[in-house]
């Protein structure tokens, strides 16, 4: 690593080197550019489901390609014989329109009109809803009302979320990064060349991730892109601030700026490495993931994950030699001046309180998290159509008010799809199911419920059942399973709709928390294992990351339902923000283990560890503030599940940076003492050897 850092470091080839590579991916983003998103119907099923086998049976029946939309007509009162004529008119011309009449409540107060939605995808989808919208809206009688509900307007809806978000959420996550870079560095030029260079690998690695992922067929969703740039950003910048931090210190005792960011790049990169690697692995198990769009997540973001590295450790430290020492004006490092190391500063005046007592402060910190952790234990999952929302679009509150007129699933009903059973026996053993409105044969007439023509298409027969039960209600779910097994004997029937997807949903994500949990969590160790050479290192630093998630789980929960007023927390936020705070949290470990272990020859493992808090304690709080505010920009988006994924990694993040790194692992290291480091043990300074500077040793223990 030393050759390759005095080559980046080199003067002439440090300026062609940052120049070539940020016009290299200039090129690259603006002439490539990323790929296009193709359609990701069933993207969030979960394979192998039922719901899945539903939504790929019906795609072979012609006329049941894409969605439907629910017309709401409505009024304070009874609906006016002109009123109803309208409603029927509209009927018969809205485009996509059945001609069927449409259905009138019992207490005539509303009346409904479904129209199929035939898109592709979910941008196709918006579009047809919003002129659907405008189109009966229009010339309406006074005292009527027209809304437009149903699987494709929420869907529409959900879309809209995400009309212009990357770019708000990139504008706002470049503009905290900018902030907080300023306020740690307390200059007018230094930050620009970090955030430039983040920045630019922010939109490579979106490239070079899209373009992966439609290379292996792997769909992805709205929010990935956006997600990986909060990721990019965050990691990125934590890695160039430790990168800095350890170029501003060697500058105090080397002349030679370029020397100076050759030592520190050596260094810091044994870390950096370290830490891209148990994040890559971590992001990696989500391969393993039952959601195809969980799975383009996880490769997106290992992807984003290691193109930051590569600019940090290479673009950034060519970058930053360009410029001499005035770039960090006004507070230029002086040679002569204290490093970190040997200063006094706050986190060594920390080291040295937990030093005197740290079995206490091993246990007053391990209490707090379990008092934190407490909570998880009362949180439910599982978030239906209505809770998706921040804010309660039209799809929303149609359907509620639907549901004052109507049976409460009559704008998404369940569907059974069947390649071998007749459509009039199925709607007969669907509407004798407990919990089931009413069954129908599609392309039946409207008021047939328990039995029906045969209809079929393409081979398949279709049923609508329509469930008493409040939509994402336990009730509901009890339906779906009660459908199924009511049909479970009669040949290929699949059941879909909202409420079996949202129910599949659910087994699905607690199979991949039971499988992937584990998994990176074993990964993560060996990675620690290989890095530091140790048993019991590893191991801790793991225990002690997990601790973070569980009490982040659990104050987040606390934050969610007495202050937010959320009721339940999405089903994929436990496992996507254990693989974020697992994967990432533990690299403010590696920051300062990896020190420690540079110090500890020299200086003994007890004042080693001290040297080591004193030296990353302010880059590790830095890091972990700015990380929490990077995922908490991901509120900017009006959808629960990034918001919830941001406050749990946000909460998890500040915990972990202002008292696990800085305050538990320290204390346990001086409890433990050289066992810390077992089976292997730090080398001691023989007398004549270089200093610790320039020289780090792991040896086996003697046996």
């Amino acid at each position: 690593m030393q050759r390759l850092a005095n080559l980046i470091t080199r003067r002439w080839v440090a300026g062609l080197l940052a120049l070539a590579a940020l016009l290299g991916a200039g090129a690259v983003i603006g002439l490539v550019g990323q790929a296009e998103r193709g359609p990701t119907t069933t993207s969030s099923m979960p394979v192998g489901s039922d719901s899945l086998a539903a939504a790929e049976l019906l795609e072979e029946v012609p006329e049941a390609d894409g969605s439907a939309a629910v017309v709401l007509f409505s009024s304070d009162k009874a609906l006016t014989p002109q009123q109803l004529g309208t409603i029927e008119g509209l009927a018969r011309e809205l485009p996509g329109a059945t001609g069927a009449p449409p259905t009138v409540a019992d207490d005539r107060s509303a009346a409904l009109v479904v129209v199929p939605v035939d898109a592709a995808d979910a941008t196709q989808t918006a579009e047809v809803v919003a002129d659907l919208r405008t189109q009966v809206r229009a010339d309406l009688p006074e005292g009527l009302t027209a809304q437009v509900t149903g699987p494709a307007a929420i869907q529409a809806d959900l879309a809209a979320v995400f009309d212009g978000a990357n770019l708000r959420l990139l504008a706002a996550t470049a503009a905290v990064v900018a902030f907080l870079l300023i306020v740690t560095y307390r200059s007018p030029a230094l930050w620009l060349v970090p955030l430039t260079v983040v920045g630019v690998a922010d939109q490579l690695a979106a490239t070079i991730a899209t373009r992966t992922l439609a290379a292996v067929d792997i769909p992805w969703d709205e929010s990935t892109v956006g997600i990986l740039s909060v990721l990019v950003f965050g990691a990125g910048t934590n890695y160039a601030l430790l990168l800095i931090s350890r170029y501003r210190d060697e500058l105090r005792v080397r002349e030679d700026r370029r020397e100076a960011m050759a030592h520190a790049l050596t260094r810091t990169a044994e870390a950096v490495l370290a830490s891209a690697t148990t994040v890559v692995l971590g992001l990696l198990a989500l391969l393993l993931s039952a959601f195809p769009a969980t799975r383009g997540l996880g490769l997106a973001c290992a992807v984003g994950i290691v193109v930051a590295a590569v600019f940090v450790l290479v673009v950034l430290p060519a970058a930053l030699v360009v410029f001499g020492r005035w770039i960090f004006w006004p507070r230029v490092p002086r040679t002569g001046q204290v490093s970190l190391a040997d200063s006094r500063s706050l986190w060594r005046r920390i080291g040295n309180a937990v030093s005197r007592h740290p079995a206490r402060f091993a246990t007053a910190t391990i209490m707090l998290l379990a008092v934190g952790a407490a909570g998880m234990t009362q949180i439910r999952t599982g978030l239906d159509g209505p809770d998706q929302f921040l804010q309660k679009p039209e799809a929303i509150a149609a359907g509620e008010r639907l549901a004052e007129s109507f049976p409460a699933g009559s704008a998404d009903p369940v569907i059974i799809v069947s390649r071998d059973a007749d459509a009039t026996e199925l709607a007969r053993v669907v509407g004798d199911v407990e919990g089931v409105s009413s069954a129908r044969a599609v392309g039946a007439p409207e008021g047939a419920a328990d039995s029906a023509r045969t209809s079929a298409a393409g081979g398949v027969s279709q049923v609508q059942a329509v469930l008493a039960a409040d939509p994402g209600s336990d009730a509901a779910e009890q339906a779906v399973r009660d459908i199924r097994a009511a049909v479970a004997d009669t040949g290929e029937t699949h059941v879909g709709g909202t409420e079996a997807e949202a129910l599949d949903e659910s087994e699905a994500s607690s199979r991949d928390r039971l499988l992937i949990l584990p998994l990176i969590l074993g990964l993560v160790v060996i990675a620690l294992g290989g890095l530091l050479r140790s048993v019991v290192a590893p191991l801790l630093l793991v225990t002690t990351v997990v601790g973070t998630y569980l009490a982040s789980l659990g104050i987040s929960w606390a934050l969610f339902t007495q202050v937010l007023g959320f009721e339940r927390l999405d089903n994929g936020v436990p496992l996507l923000a254990f693989v974020f705070l697992v994967a990432l949290g533990v690299d403010y470990n590696i920051f300062l283990v990896t020190r420690a272990a540079e110090e500890s020859p020299s200086h003994g493992t007890r004042e080693g560890m001290l040297r080591a808090l004193a030296a990353t304690g302010g880059v590790i709080t830095s890091a972990g503030v700015l990380l929490a505010a990077v995922f908490a920009v991901l509120g900017v988006l009006p959808l629960v599940v990034l918001a919830q994924l941001g406050v749990v990694v946000c909460v998890g993040v500040l915990l972990d940076t202002l008292v696990v790194s800085t305050v538990l692992v320290p204390s346990l290291a001086l409890v433990l003492g050289d066992r810390f480091w077992w089976p292997r043990r730090l080398a001691p300074m023989q007398p004549g050897a270089p200093a610790a500077d320039d020289q780090q040793e792991l040896v086996p223990a003697e046996r």
